[in-house]
């Protein structure tokens, strides 16, 4: 397998020691195109097959994967290894940049808006627009695509749309006189619901407490819900040292500060358990729950609602879902981006059943394509009332998640950390963001920020 001499600009266009202590060397090095196109199976990298838990939620996600290069296979195309990487979500994504960075990175692979820039700007990311029908584009709701295209091109296809919502622990609810018309529509109503829930080992409202690029995307809509946001998209100019970005930093502050929420995350980050176990009353997180809540505790009630907002403002939630992408230097970029297509994004009586099969049924999410939709709503799959509600009442709040490179999302979450954890002073923290985003675009060059 054929590398490529890494150039400096190469180097630097990837974010390399950027990011402020990321600790990954970057490099936009990868297999030659078609440099082993006669040699073995392509290679799939992600964090669902085959999965080596047996917790049936996981199991159910990992065998829709596992189908899928079947029957890929079968049809007589060039075999998919699925490879499981559990790291996969880490921060930094580690063994996935090392491996790029080595010449060694697989064919197909998942990222989330996130990490869109990371890849795009390092060049390594497929044109996937050749290999789709209009019919196919059109298909896609045109939020849910956006943040995968760049000068009209696209470079992934999401196969899914995950909203963020507040879970609550009936139980806990009960346990403190509290019903649904107790649900808080504010900032103000919300912190002190977490207060009055907490209670021995139970915290009362669970905000994401780990540094990772999920953090950052539950952390962007308190920012959005006051007017303001980490990037202006009409500008591309830092908008962090705002009002908007100070109240939200103030807002994870005050939720640690105040006893509201805890500094570490309850049952390990499970929610199922939990909730299960008393370990939480109220939790930010996404739709994706619902099913793990099917799967592991089908008989434990619970509810959900929206993002409650600041004085003043309106609830907006994010929208965030994994996308495959398709290695520009990779093994076989063309049987590759013809594997990816089929699966997610063609009109194929197989392909639209596949993301029904994984919306409706394995991972329980809100669909990425309009077809999907409607064969979900012929199904029966949303008859639940919390998916009718992600559905109806939550998604319409929504915004697609941002995509930002490597710095930016450093500079947003040391100041999400040192107001959190650390009680440092919002407005000095976004200040500092933004001093550090400022610096970072003035030689920056790359993707737009959506």
């Amino acid at each position: 397998m054929s590398r490529r001499q890494i150039s400096r600009r190469d180097v630097l266009r990837l974010g390399a020691a950027a990011a402020g202590g990321l600790g990954v060397a970057w490099a936009t090095a990868g297999c030659a195109p078609g440099s082993g196109a006669g040699a073995g199976p392509l290679q799939f990298w992600q964090q669902y097959a085959p999965a080596p838990q047996q917790d049936p939620n996981l199991v159910a996600q990992s065998q829709w994967f596992l189908d899928a290069t079947r029957r890929w296979a079968d049809a007589g195309e060039r075999p998919v290894d699925m490879v499981y990487i559990p790291a996969y979500t880490d921060p930094t994504n580690t063994r996935l940049t090392t491996a790029f960075a080595s010449g060694d990175g697989p064919d197909v692979f998942l990222i989330s808006p996130g990490d869109f820039l990371r890849y795009y700007n390092g060049g390594v990311l497929t044109d996937l627009t050749p290999y789709m029908t209009q019919e196919a584009i059109d298909d896609f709701y045109p939020d849910a695509l956006a943040t995968r295209i760049v000068g009209g091109k696209i470079y992934g296809l999401p196969m899914e749309q995950e909203p963020l919502a507040i879970f609550y622990d009936v139980p806990a609810f009960e346990e403190a006189g509290l019903s649904e018309g107790d649900l808080p529509t504010t900032w103000d109503e919300m912190l002190e619901l977490g207060r009055r829930l907490k209670g021995g080992q139970r915290a009362g409202l669970v905000l994401d407490t780990t540094p990772s690029y999920y953090q950052n995307f539950t952390f962007y809509p308190w920012v959005w819900q006051g007017g303001g946001d980490v990037v202006d998209p009409r500008t591309q100019r830092p908008a962090i040292d705002s009002d908007a970005g100070v109240q939200a930093l103030g807002l994870y502050r005050d939720a640690v500060l105040s006893g509201a929420s805890p500094r570490t995350l309850p049952a390990g980050g499970d929610l199922v358990g939990a909730f299960s176990n008393g370990y939480a009353a109220m939790w930010q997180t996404g739709v994706w729950q619902v099913e793990a809540m099917r799967q592991n505790a089908p008989d434990h009630p619970y509810g959900i609602f929206r993002l409650p907002a600041p004085a003043g403002g309106e609830s907006i939630t994010a929208l965030g879902g994994w996308a495959w992408v398709v290695n520009s230097r990779g093994r076989d970029p063309e049987a590759a981006a013809r594997f990816a297509v089929e699966v997610m994004g063609s009109m194929s009586k197989e392909s639209i059943g596949a993301a029904v099969e994984w919306n409706g049924v394995a991972k329980g999410n809100v669909p990425a394509r309009r077809s999907v939709t409607e064969a979900i709503g012929n199904s029966g799959a949303f008859e639940s009332p919390v998916l009718q509600q992600f559905r109806d009442e939550i998604l319409p709040t929504g915004r697609g998640e941002p995509r930002y490179p490597p710095v930016i999302y450093k500079a947003v979450s040391n100041a999400i950390q040192n107001s959190m954890l650390g009680g440092a002073d919002p407005a000095r923290q976004a200040a500092t963001a933004q001093a550090a985003i400022e610096s970072y675009l003035e030689t920056y060059e790359g993707g737009t920020f959506l």
